[in-house]
C-alpha cells in the first residue's frame, strides 16, 4: 500500500492526515488565521507517530479547492514545498469530493450532494455518485444558495456547512432535509481518495500543483457588495 500525506486548509478547519499501512492517522486545528502556522507541526507529529520520514511517502495530496482563497493557496504552497524538498509528486483533490467521501463513510449513501459555504452569500456545491469509485454527477459550481439544484436522485444524501450558513435559502427543499451540517473538507477524507487517485496516475510534479478557484474575484469593495446584494434582492 502507498504512504500518502494529505493536507487540507480550505475552510476554518485545518487538518493533516497520513495514509500508512492501510490506516489513516490525522490531526486537526481550528482557526483560519493559524493554518499556515499549524500545518507543519501537524505533519511532523504524524510522521513521528508513524515512525517514518517525509521521504518515505509516495505522494502528497492536498485540498485544491474550491474553498477559502487563502486556505487553498496555503495547502497548495505547503504541499509544493514539502514535495520539492522530498522529491515527491503531488495529488490535487477537490474539497467537495472529500466532503462526499465523509458523507458516504457516515451514512453509506452512494449519491451525495456537498454544499460548502463560500461566503458573500454564495456556496460551492457539487453532486457525486459512488459505485466502486466516485463519479462526478454535477461538477463544482459557485452559486447563490437558492440556485443549488441537484439532479433528482432517490436516496440523495446532503452534507456541508452551506446548509447551516443559509438556512432560509434551503428551507422546504427536500434534498436539504436531514443534511449533515457539520461535514467540511478534512484531510482524512482526502487521504482516502488519494490512494486510488495515485493508482489512477493522477499524481503530478510539484511544479504543476494549482489551486482550484471558482470565484473570479476574491474580494469586492463595499460599493460592489452593496450593488451585488441589491441585485440579488431584486432578482
Amino acid at each position: 500500500m502507498p504512504i500518502i500525506l494529505a493536507i487540507e486548509t480550505s475552510s476554518e478547519l485545518a487538518s493533516c492526515a497520513l495514509f500508512v499501512d492501510a490506516h489513516v492517522l490525522s490531526r486537526e486545528s481550528g482557526g483560519v488565521r493559524t493554518h499556515s502556522q499549524s500545518v507543519l507541526p501537524m505533519v511532523q507529529e504524524l510522521l513521528a507517530e508513524a515512525g517514518i520520514e517525509l521521504a518515505d511517502c509516495d505522494a502528497i495530496a492536498f485540498g485544491a479547492g474550491p474553498g477559502s482563497f487563502t486556505g487553498v493557496r496555503t495547502a497548495c504552497g505547503v504541499a509544493q514545498g514539502l514535495a520539492f524538498g522530498a522529491e515527491l509528486p503531488v495529488i490535487p483533490l477537490v474539497t467537495l469530493a472529500a466532503m462526499a467521501e465523509a458523507c458516504r463513510a457516515r451514512t453509506g449513501a452512494s449519491e451525495v450532494l456537498a454544499v460548502l459555504d463560500a461566503r458573500m452569500n454564495e456556496v460551492y456545491w457539487a453532486q457525486y455518485r459512488y459505485d466502486a469509485g466516485w463519479t462526478t454527477v454535477v461538477a463544482p459550481v459557485l452559486s447563490a444558495p437558492d440556485a443549488v439544484r441537484p439532479l433528482a436522485v432517490d436516496g440523495l444524501a446532503a452534507c456541508g456547512n452551506g446548509f447551516a450558513a443559509y438556512p432560509q435559502a434551503f428551507e422546504g427543499k427536500a434534498f436539504a432535509g436531514g443534511a449533515h451540517l457539520d461535514i467540511v473538507p478534512h484531510a482524512r477524507d482526502l487521504a482516502a481518495l488519494a490512494a486510488p487517485a495515485l493508482a489512477a496516475g493522477q499524481a503530478l510534479p510539484a511544479a504543476d500543483a494549482q489551486p482550484l478557484y471558482l470565484r473570479n474575484k476574491v474580494a469586492y469593495t463595499s460599493a460592489e457588495r452593496q450593488a451585488i446584494n441589491a441585485a440579488k434582492a431584486g432578482a
